[in-house]
């Protein structure tokens, strides 16, 4: 039996007059004293002290006590205290988080706890205990269970810059890849749900829309998706027009699809102890598993410290034994997410199904904080695997250290998905009503280019996508990776265009000398041009579509289609605070939304109608 430790923490604040006056901390020197362990985790103290040392450039030394062993780090600010007590966590099951003007923070298991800021001169103790699975917990008096402080969020997103209007004679041709990610819309309102406005990064425009199903046409028997375009003026700028393109994938039941070879790759690290993380993944995954069939697999890998197989190849008829697997997780340890995902590839390299659905599952809150190779050489693996038929799909989980940047890198270079779910709600329309659409793939590496015609168009904006924007050259290129899209998706994308009439200046770019473009007539607005391929396929198939200024409707002609997704974009563009928002407003997306709910059978749109609502007071806006 492995031996209980307790780590005490002795924290010295020592304060200047004029420090104390403004409420601020000072340089101090912190004590970390080891008591009662012969070895920590299976290394002495003095490996403990090296490893510290190694990490943070500090010098630490272990000093042998009568009372036990003590580690001396002298600290030369706070900022050096916080870098030591991370590197600890890389390794041992603490994570200490930051302090502030009251309190230092510690994370353990989940909860935060604050110790309190002590009088001038006054040693306070804290203590920690390892059990014999090295989950940390509080002992002592000297915790107290706190909530985390708004200030608090290690949260990870990427900084959006927002397409910019095109000339037509310069720049003709539009080139994006599709994408069927939510993740987006489920974050956004999981921070409107608790109250605050969402990180402009964690609004990303064709997530919100593309979260809701819209009624496209069924696709015929040449190509596994639909194509419908309908435009209309813009709402957000009644001098623009706006243009919908919206792809429907064909309808799949999930009894129809070929037999599955699933890999689920579970987080189980210390940072997934929360409701509304490691619990949840169970709701969810047993949602999957009770819709498997005979002819699926099923696999689990395990991740935190280290990596475990926890099944390995189990029928989907044997469900009684994969439920069971999932209810003994627990969660504890630090996070090595590239080998979790390094071990599930070879479990499902293992269990390829050469005509069959090979894809790897991750649930994760994407903390990776020990062992992670370089982002790019991850990359490479996945984007090796994903080439040989084994794809990967991303759900993600909980908040506070919620890294959206990370999952989302993962999801698109792994012919994936990437859904976040905050609710048991969220887990069933991912899990339970479009799992079809989750786990199989119809068309992958789907493109769209748009040619412009500038007897029609001055000028034009990609709304959204921006993460998805392609080279002209890209398009006819079948080794450039695109988005895929899942049985039953729908794919909706706008393009906010100037007539060309407008006197409204759209370039600063002086005429060419050389050469002067040809205009050729025609009532146009632009022609559509999607490229994709069957999922075993490598060669793409390509077909057009027309769209003429004929085709320009009334707002109050459009379809229910239009108009909603229209609202959800005109709503996502004021989260983003987006720079091209014109006159938008949360009343005109109130009244886009409450005017195209439609039948609505599962409430979402009834929902988004009371985020919006709901943003508009937190905005304090009209």
């Amino acid at each position: 039996m492995i031996k209980r430790l307790i780590l005490a923490a002795v924290l010295m604040f020592s304060f200047s007059t004029v420090q104390a006056a403004e409420g601020s901390l000072a340089d101090t020197t912190d004590k970390m004293v080891v008591k009662e362990a012969a070895s920590f985790k299976g290394a002495d103290l003095t490996e403990v002290a090296e490893f510290l040392s190694s990490q943070t450039g500090v010098k630490v030394v272990c000093v042998p006590e009568t009372a036990g062993q003590t580690v001396d780090l002298e600290i030369a600010n706070n900022e050096t205290l916080t870098e030591i007590f991370k590197a600890l966590s890389r390794k041992y099951t603490i994570a200490p988080v930051f302090r502030d003007k009251q309190h230092a923070i510690l994370l353990v298991k989940g909860q935060y706890y604050g110790i309190p800021k002590p009088a001038i001169g006054f040693s306070g103790e804290a203590r920690l205990r390892l059990d014999s699975n090295y989950n940390v917990s509080p002992a002592g008096t000297s915790f107290v269970p706190i909530t985390p402080f708004p200030g608090f969020n290690t949260e990870g997103y990427k900084a959006v810059k927002e397409n910019v209007f095109q000339d037509v004679l310069t720049s003709p041709l539009s080139t994006f890849s599709i994408d069927v990610d939510t993740a987006s819309y489920s974050n956004v309102r999981r921070f409107i749900n608790s109250g605050q406005l969402p990180h402009t990064g964690a609004v990303r425009i064709e997530e919100m829309i593309n979260y809701f199903a819209y009624d496209y046409p069924q696709p015929n028997q040449e190509h596994p998706f639909s194509v419908t375009t309908e435009a209309a003026p813009c709402p957000w700028n009644p001098e623009h027009s706006l243009v919908m393109i919206g792809l429907k994938g064909k309808n799949i039941d999930i009894t129809e699809i070929p037999p599955m070879n699933l890999v689920f790759l579970i987080d189980v690290s210390g940072s997934m102890y929360e409701p509304n993380k490691l619990p949840l993944v169970k709701t969810t995954i047993k949602m999957m598993v009770n819709q498997m069939r005979p002819q699926d697999s099923i696999s689990i890998v395990t991740y935190a410290g280290h990596t475990d197989v926890l099944l390995d190849s189990a029928s989907g008829s044997e469900k009684a034994k994969i439920l069971k697997a999932l209810d003994g997780l627990t969660a504890g340890g630090s996070t090595n997410g590239s080998s979790g995902i390094q071990l599930a590839y070879e479990l499902a390299q293992k269990n390829f199904k050469q005509e069959g659905n090979n894809r790897i599952v991750l649930a994760t809150d994407g903390d990776f904080n020990v062992g992670v190779q370089s982002e790019a050489g991850l990359l490479d693996l996945i984007k090796e695997k994903r080439d040989k038929g084994i794809f990967l799909s991303v759900l993600g989980f909980g908040m506070g250290n919620y890294k959206d940047n990370k999952m989302e890198t993962l999801a698109d270079n792994g012919n994936g998905n990437y859904a976040y779910i905050d609710t048991a709600s969220e887990a069933k329309k991912v899990a339970g009503n479009q799992l079809a659409g989750t786990l199989f793939t119809i068309a992958k590496d789907v493109k769209l280019q748009v040619e412009f015609n500038p007897a029609q168009v001055k000028a034009y904006k990609l709304v959204g996508y921006e993460d998805r924007v392609l080279n002209k050259e890209d398009f006819n290129n079948d080794k450039v990776d695109a988005g895929d899209m899942g049985a039953g998706h729908s794919v909706t994308a706008f393009y906010e265009i100037i007539s060309v009439g407008s006197r409204e200046k759209t370039a600063n770019v002086d005429s060419l000398q050389y050469q002067k473009p040809e205009i050729i007539p025609s009532s146009d607005l632009m022609l559509v041009k999607v490229r994709y391929k069957k999922p075993n396929e490598d060669g793409s198939i390509l077909f057009s579509k027309h769209v003429g200024a004929q085709d320009m409707l009334s707002m109050e002609n459009t379809s229910d289609n239009f108009r909603f997704a229209a609202g959800v974009a005109e709503y996502a563009m004021l989260l983003r605070k987006s720079e091209f928002k014109g006159n938008a407003s949360y009343n005109e997306v109130l009244k886009l939304s409450k005017g195209s709910k439609g039948q609505d059978e599962e409430g979402y749109r009834a929902e988004f109608i009371k985020l919006v609502e709901v943003s508009q007071l937190l905005e304090g806006a009209e």
